[in-house]
């Protein structure tokens, strides 16, 4: 009866039990456990581990993150200068977004405009002096620099702030624009091209890294110059997400 129920119950002894994680063990159980004087043992459970979807997606979304001591690679590359270029190319960005995207057009919104001139090029404010008359109006004097006058309208028309500005004699009268849904869009788009162009900028600056590095490939190890590049690549890729976090918040400031 023993030996019978024994055979009854094999089956299930040697059933696959599937467990997610990505190993495979198998072991083996004595059919005395399961009665003291049966002497034969059988295969027990053999389990088979699998890794989840979701712990292979994170795996293969995550990369070895480098941190290379810059005293280290001096003589390849100086990392504390190319993370200065980098956070040169951002802190352009934010400048840009100060000068350009303003939705409420004040006085010293118009200070760095710039304006081209036979002598070359000048900001507004070297060359007139910009007040504010009223809320809805901004005056420029260019008393000091007359010749510069239609210069500095056509550079204020010319701007991406939607002016329309007034000549009158030496005076430049400005009117301040009503903030339209289609001025706050417009303002988003010219933020997304500045976002591309400092992105550009950054690509630039990073190809100009790898390319020194490679100049020292006959100097170091494939190994070596390998890590830098990484390096290089993963500080740009820092660097491209604050730049897509300065665009967002911007975005969301002229969308309103």
């Amino acid at each position: 009866m023993a030996m019978h129920r024994l055979r009854l119950l094999r089956p299930l002894l040697c059933q696959v039990l599937v467990v997610r994680s990505p190993l495979m063990v198998t072991s083996r159980v004595s059919a005395p456990l399961l009665y003291p004087n049966t002497p034969t043992s059988y295969p027990a459970t053999c389990i088979r581990l699998y890794a989840t979807k979701k712990a292979k997606a994170k795996a293969k979304g995550q990369s070895a993150k480098v941190n290379i001591n810059s005293a280290l690679v001096e003589d390849i590359i100086s990392l504390d200068e190319l993370k200065g270029e980098m956070t040169a190319v951002l802190n352009a960005l934010k400048d840009d977004f100060t000068r350009n995207l303003s939705i409420r057009t004040q006085s010293g919104a118009l200070d760095h405009i710039v304006v081209t001139t036979q002598d070359g090029k000048f900001p507004l404010n070297q060359l007139g002096q910009v007040s504010m008359k009223s809320p809805q109006l901004i005056m420029v004097n260019m008393s000091s620099f007359p010749e510069a006058t239609a210069a500095a309208a056509r550079a204020l028309r010319e701007s991406s702030m939607n002016l329309n500005p007034e000549v009158d004699g030496t005076i430049i009268k400005v009117p301040v624009p009503k903030v339209t849904r289609e001025h706050r869009e417009n303002l988003a788009k010219l933020a997304k091209q500045f976002g591309n162009k400092a992105k550009d900028s950054l690509r630039r600056v990073r190809s100009n890294a790898v390319t020194q590095v490679k100049k020292t490939k006959d100097a170091q190890s494939e190994d070596t110059l390998r890590l830098v590049e990484k390096q290089i690549q993963q500080m740009a890729d820092n660097m491209a997400l604050d730049i897509d976090k300065q665009l967002s918040a911007k975005t969301k400031e002229l969308l309103g």
